[in-house]
């Protein structure tokens, strides 16, 4: 079984990040805290790593409102943090990893057999987290947030690359999650039966560090 980096489909997105939209208000607290709300603060250099949510999955569809495109049921996004202020503020980190596990992903475009691989390009990737749960995630200077998909067809193995210039998540302290929502990414390149918009959507939870539950403050 073969994992590859996505975004992201993400994400990526992918990848991405923390946790949590509704603001703890424990006065003093760092904008990321494990255990509860209010708790420890997250340490810079902690790694924070998601799995896709139980019983959802991370689609990639060719329009916002339709269900034709590729869709997956295992993710993983993984981040270090860089920057923990004490809440309300911003805390930074870094997108290091967002993977996708091949074979759990599956296509219905029409001439499509199936997902090869799904990856993240351009990695490490910025985040920032808000205290009020906003989540957005950059390309470094001069570069996008990338990702590539191959697909299996008839006439053999197709590359489509996706590009958007960032990408803003939602998350939320009652799971833990962090959530994307049809996040806009437009053809670079590839056949034409790669779509031309990909629109990526997936909730990651629990954000965890160290195995502890993450919240946004």
């Amino acid at each position: 079984m073969r994992t590859r980096s996505l975004l992201a489909l993400a994400g990526t997105v992918t990848a991405l990040t923390v946790a949590v939209a509704v603001p703890a208000s424990a006065d003093g607290s760092a904008v990321l805290t494990t255990g509860s709300a209010g708790g420890p603060a997250a340490a810079v250099g902690d790694t924070l790593t998601a799995p896709l949510a139980a019983g959802t999955t991370a689609t990639l569809y060719s329009s916002a409102t339709g269900t034709s495109g590729v869709t997956c049921t295992s993710s993983q996004f993984t981040a270090t943090v860089t920057g923990n202020p004490t809440a309300p503020g911003t805390a930074t980190e870094s997108v290091t990893g967002h993977t996708f596990n091949s074979s759990s992903c599956t296509s219905n475009v029409t001439g499509v057999l199936g997902v090869s691989s799904i990856t993240v390009d351009n990695l490490p990737y910025s985040a920032t987290v808000g205290s009020d749960g906003t989540l957005t995630v950059s390309p470094a200077s001069g570069s996008t947030i990338q990702t590539t998909v191959k697909l299996r067809t008839l006439l053999g193995t197709i590359t489509c690359v996706y590009q958007a210039p960032s990408l803003t998540g939602k998350a939320d302290n009652s799971d833990s999650s962090i959530a994307f929502t049809n996040q806009q990414f437009t053809k670079s390149s590839g056949s034409s039966l790669c779509f031309a918009n990909g629109y990526f959507t997936a909730k990651y939870a629990p954000v965890t560090d160290a195995g502890v539950p993450v919240y946004v403050n």
